[in-house]
């Protein structure tokens, strides 16, 4: 449950040899820098699926080529970091626009309904956003250098969503992006700060990113079964999710209950009224605890990795009284 920010930059590179094993399996090469960025790894996906479909094509080696000349591209045109992390602020880019298309065909509902505009697209980050997100690492730095440190690894792009549909997500296909709604770097009306706000959204989407890698490059924390396994009600979503959904929730929430905790501890005056911050580290464990109790009730789907994993996430749940 605690980062690991060692653990987890080898689970990036084993993640990287397994994007440029794909890619050179249709005769394409990338250098181990390369593989990590979100858009090698899009490629490396639609290489798969292009050896499941026969011999490849010129069309399809076409646009492969295409991919990765637009992800060497913006690894050469990226400007200096904007973050004291090598982590890039990103503007938008056709792999980005393309997980966020997948991601609106992912919500019950979204193309239906009035017409009134409720969508969400990636959008440019403006000077008060970089500075929002600047101080957030900060933030991030001084109450939790552990989590900091994991997340100067795990995250190579985040994007910005602009758009009511989606709030953050992050996307296997583009593996090292993470996407968060703009609105998180602004006050809320409940008195967290912007900075708090985005870097809760960090700490979430950089659990999803780091289960992701670990669930592929360690150890799985589900066992395999036919069909997916059961569909499970989950704290974070309205609909219900196959029971990996509810296991990733439960480490997020966990891990952001950990988070408040420790920007209580780190002294309130800085980032915000205690009452704030106290209402929603409640809020986020009475969800933790219902994650728990459901992933408690399943427990025999999970690896004996996953098992020790939802013991430390009911011992994080346990600590809070709500």
């Amino acid at each position: 449950m605690e980062p690991d920010a060692c653990e987890s930059a080898e689970e990036r590179s084993a993640l990287a040899l397994v994007t440029r094993t794909a890619l050179e399996r249709v005769g394409l090469e990338v250098s181990p820098q390369e593989a990590l960025h979100p858009a090698a790894v899009e490629a490396a996906h639609v290489a798969q699926h292009v050896l499941r479909s026969g011999p490849p094509v010129p069309e399809r080696l076409a646009r492969l080529i295409g991919m990765l000349d637009r992800a060497r591209a913006d690894g050469k045109t990226a400007p200096a970091p904007e973050l004291p992390w090598p982590t890039g602020l990103a503007v938008p880019g056709p792999h980005l626009q393309r997980s966020v298309a997948r991601a609106l065909k992912s919500i019950p509902g979204q193309n239906k309904g009035s017409g009134v505009p409720h969508g969400s697209v990636v959008a440019g980050w403006l000077e008060p956003e970089k500075d929002a997100a600047r101080r957030a690492v900060t933030l991030l730095e001084s109450a939790w250098p552990g989590a900091a440190a994991e997340l100067r690894t795990v995250l190579v792009q985040i994007a910005l969503l602009d758009g009511p549909a989606i709030d953050g997500f992050t996307d296997f296909t583009v593996h090292g992006a993470v996407f968060v709604r703009r609105e998180r770097l602004t006050p809320d009306t409940n008195g967290l700060p912007g900075p708090v706000r985005f870097a809760e959204a960090l700490v979430h989407e950089g659990a999803h990113t780091r289960c992701n890698a670990a669930s592929v490059a360690a150890r799985p924390f589900l066992r395999p079964v036919e069909g997916g396994g059961p569909i499970v009600a989950t704290p974070l979503r309205l609909d219900p999710r196959p029971l990996t959904g509810l296991f990733q929730q439960m480490v997020v929430l966990a891990r952001s209950v950990l988070l408040y905790g420790r920007l209580l501890a780190d002294g309130t005056g800085a980032v915000g009224t205690k009452n704030a911050l106290q209402a929603r580290r409640d809020r986020l464990a009475r969800s933790a605890v219902d994650a728990v109790a459901t992933m408690t009730r399943h427990r025999d789907a999970l690896t004996d990795h996953g098992t020790t994993v939802l013991e430390d996430a009911a011992q994080v749940a346990a600590q809070v009284r709500v």
